[in-house]
């Protein structure tokens, strides 16, 4: 108990300055206080040079592996699909340069786009494309 007179609240709010400076010092990391603590340890995955992860995967029989082994494996697997594409047709296509610009578009316009998904910038790219190559289109007589 505090004697009469002397002002309890004075080293109370000294207290409470220094602490709270001790404990803006500790929390100053982005995680909250406590939060490593919940951390597993077989969470944690240590990984290095001088000692690396060894996979699963046998290279050695890998290595050992002919081609005859490897044709049959992929003839026994239902998965593999031969692919039988004629490819002489194929066309190199280099696709033109972006260039930043900004632009004003209606919100539900913007936001059908990107309810899409990713990639919503292409594809108002790819209508705007497809508006230009219709009207570069010369136009049938009747």
């Amino acid at each position: 108990m505090a004697k009469s007179g002397t002002k309890s609240s004075d080293t109370s709010k000294a207290g409470k300055s220094r602490s709270h400076a001790r404990s803006a010092v500790r929390s100053a990391g982005s995680s909250r206080h406590g939060a490593r603590d919940a951390t597993s340890e077989k969470n944690i995955t240590i990984v290095s040079r001088d000692f690396p992860r060894k996979g699963k995967t046998d290279w050695a029989r890998v290595d050992a592996l002919t081609d005859e082994d490897i044709a049959r494996a992929v003839a026994n697997d239902p998965d593999a699909v031969p692919i039988d594409i004629d490819w002489s047709d194929a066309v190199l296509v280099i696709p033109p340069k972006k260039k930043a610009i900004s632009i004003r578009v209606d919100e539900d316009v913007l936001d059908y786009f990107k309810r899409q998904g990713e990639g919503y910038q292409r594809r108002i790219n790819a209508v705007l494309r497809s508006y230009m190559q219709q009207k570069a289109k010369p136009k049938k007589r009747a």
